[in-house]
């Protein structure tokens, strides 16, 4: 392991018990909570298990670009299924590394099926070395 390299797991990083919605949630509450939480990211779960994420992005273009009505759509409607998730025990190079492959910004923490973070690219960030977070953010940005 490269003396740059943190030891730290994302359970050290992560935003731990994260709100979350369901696919039966109305698009609208779903931007009230990103406002009220102060977050991007919901993830979507059914039945407990995770099944998706919806951003603050998903709402603005799945519904406001495409002139969906607000009221009538629901988080089913424009979710994106199947995120990329890391463990809480997984180490951060790990979540920094799966960032830059899948070029997104965030990711769900689960276990066992179940959401127990989030880990953003920002909380990674302050634990790696600026060479490996300069790699991802390059990533992400392509």
């Amino acid at each position: 392991m490269p003396a740059t390299e943190s030891k730290r797991r994302v359970k050290d990083v992560m935003t731990a018990n994260p709100k979350t919605v369901t696919p039966e949630t109305s698009v609208v509450e779903a931007a009230r909570l990103m406002t009220s939480e102060d977050v991007g990211p919901l993830p979507v779960v059914e039945d407990g298990e995770l099944v998706g994420i919806v951003t603050d992005r998903d709402l603005v273009i799945r519904v406001l670009a495409e002139g969906r009505d607000p009221e009538s759509t629901l988080v089913g409607d424009v979710y994106s299924g199947r995120p990329v998730t890391v463990s809480p025990d997984d180490g951060v190079a790990r979540a920094l590394a799966l960032l830059g492959q899948h070029q997104v910004r965030r990711l769900p923490v689960a276990e066992e099926g179940r959401i127990v973070g989030i880990v953003a690219q920002a909380d990674l960030a302050r634990e790696e070395s600026n060479e490996a977070v300069g790699e991802v953010v390059e990533d992400i940005s392509r």
